[in-house]
């Protein structure tokens, strides 16, 4: 592989912003195929692939989540043009026959014998891909907005009653407003946060 472009760089990392207030500029459905056929690609554990995106454009929907936000991300939730709830299927490992032909027969077993395990799988596995999510819509030239502040159990029997899917983080998706945004907080060093040995 060779190395990406620093234009690249920066648009995935130094120069990312998280953000929280929008221009009014919609984001089309396409583009969120176009996301999700990019975040498929990241690597899992087993190509275990556990996360499940729901994609809330629709002003129904909206208002639905709306009432699972914390209160300091409501404003923010109602203006992003779409919002994405990044969850994770715990029974995931009901697909490993197609998605990882040559370890399943023994890891379906592994997984479904033991709910704790599976759960926790699921649970990094999304993270990962949750990550890969942010880096492709920043690629594909969306803004993102992660956040922390919501009802689980709520957005769960909301979104996902009757169903094996567990909200894991929510990300607001479109075209943020640069004016908006805050300081750049700082990051760790190297020395600070990592070492080799």
């Amino acid at each position: 592989m060779s190395i990406i472009a620093k234009e690249s760089i920066a648009q995935l990392f130094t120069d990312a912003r998280t953000h929280n207030v929008w221009l009014d500029k919609p984001v089309t459905d396409e583009t969120l195929r176009e996301l999700y056929d990019l975040v498929k690609w990241g690597p899992t554990s087993a190509n275990t692939t556990p996360a499940r995106i729901v994609f809330v454009k629709s002003p129904e929907a909206k208002a639905k989540l709306i009432e699972c936000m914390a209160p300091g991300n409501v404003d923010k939730t109602r203006t992003a043009p779409v919002t994405a709830i990044i969850a994770y299927d715990l029974k995931f490992y009901e697909h490993l026959p197609k998605l990882f032909p040559n370890g399943a027969e023994k890891m379906v077993p592994m997984f479904s014998g033991d709910a704790a395990k599976a759960a926790g799988a699921a649970h990094m596995n999304s993270s990962l891909q949750g990550g890969y999510f942010i880096l492709a819509a920043r690629a594909l030239g969306l803004d993102c907005g992660p956040m922390a502040g919501f009802d689980a159990q709520k957005v769960n029997d909301t979104f996902f009653a009757g169903t094996e899917w567990r909200v894991n983080f929510i990300c607001n998706l479109g075209y943020g407003d640069q004016d908006k945004l805050f300081p750049r907080n700082p990051r760790l060093s190297f020395d600070e946060a990592a070492r080799i040995i």
